[in-house]
């Protein structure tokens, strides 16, 4: 049996395991578009993502506020020290079979569908704060991809118009050299909201092992999560990164420019009012939105079939895992 405080050691480990490797994942993601437009090389674009999610990661907390207190009634759940443990176990291991398969997932929703599936197994749907999860969880999950493909379709039609008659090699200059304070926003509002989702998972398990009386961020937990996601970019995001800079379909430093700035916006917007939403879903439907105002057929649609199918399984899925999870842990003892 596991000494609680040892168990909370652990938990806090795994947590920011978790932050490494979406640093090294989600972020390696969301700056693509700067590398496959050629303005900066992966290992350039890599190493200012770092920094600037390291800096975004410190310039809020109402993210982590709602996955601290939004999705989880701590009065409810109260005596379960093993849930956050078991949320863990399910978004991890849903990340990691979703990347075996090579199928579309979300760290963000699977985090969540983590934290929803152990609750529920502790104390039933009782556990669950079901307007907030609505109002900051599911409403922005639908609507920030949707937001983010008409915010940058807007974009490109007005670049499209203003520049139409203008040469374009000229046109790709300027905005290589904008592309690069565009990928720099994306990188800053990357870190602002997904950096935070782990904050308020640890700071949830130091509220129910009793370590804080309520939910503030400690300032331990926000540089460990900052640096841990910074880390993560750093050390494995240039290889992920090279790969996605490659694979996206054509992009002209134009295209890149309105699909980065206009996912920052969304990304800001979304953190400001503490919604945790999916980075790497909102700059893909970003890329969809800027191949669609040039012309439909430019856009790869069954991406977007396939994307829409994580969304719809990716919660309930890691939610399952992190039930199971729970249940295991609660049999063998773990916690108690």
């Amino acid at each position: 049996m596991l000494d609680i405080p040892v168990l909370l050691v652990i938990i806090v480990i795994v947590a920011l395991i978790f932050d490494f490797t979406n640093g090294a994942h989600d972020c390696a993601n969301a700056i693509a578009t700067v590398v496959s437009t050629k303005v900066l090389s992966p290992r350039t674009a890599v190493l200012m993502a770092a920094v600037l999610n390291l800096v975004g990661a410190l310039l809020g907390s109402e993210v982590a506020h709602t996955l601290g207190k939004g999705i989880v009634n701590t009065e409810v759940v109260t005596g379960s020290e093993i849930l956050v443990l078991a949320a863990l176990i399910g978004a991890i291991a849903w990340n990691l079979l979703t990347w075996y398969y090579g199928l579309p997932s979300s760290s963000s929703h699977a985090l969540i569908g983590g934290l929803i599936g152990a609750a529920i197994t502790h104390a039933g749907f009782a556990s669950l704060n079901g307007m907030s999860i609505l109002k900051k969880i599911i409403l922005p999950m639908v609507l920030s991809p949707l937001a983010g493909f008409f915010v940058s379709y807007l974009v490109m039609i007005g670049l499209l118009f203003v520049f139409a008659n203008s040469d374009r090699r000229s046109v790709a200059q300027k905005f290589k050299k904008l592309q690069i304070l565009s990928a720099a926003f994306m990188a800053t509002s990357h870190g602002l909201n997904d950096a935070q989702k782990t904050m308020g998972v640890i700071t949830l398990a130091l509220l129910l092992f009793h370590q804080i009386d309520s939910i503030v961020i400690p300032f331990w937990v926000t540089i460990s999560c900052a640096s841990a996601m910074a880390l993560g970019t750093a050390l494995g995001g240039w290889k992920i990164i090279k790969t996605m800079g490659h694979r996206i379909s054509k992009l002209e430093p134009t295209n890149g420019f309105a699909a980065e700035t206009s996912a920052s916006l969304v990304i800001t917007a979304a953190s400001l009012i503490g919604a945790p939403i999916s980075t790497t879903h909102t700059i893909t439907a970003c890329i969809f939105g800027v191949g669609s105002a040039k012309r439909l057929s430019a856009v790869r649609w069954e991406m977007a079939a396939n994307l829409t199918v994580a969304w719809v399984t990716t919660i309930p899925a890691s939610a399952a895992i992190a039930a199971a999870s729970f249940f295991l842990l609660k049999i063998t003892g773990i916690g108690e």
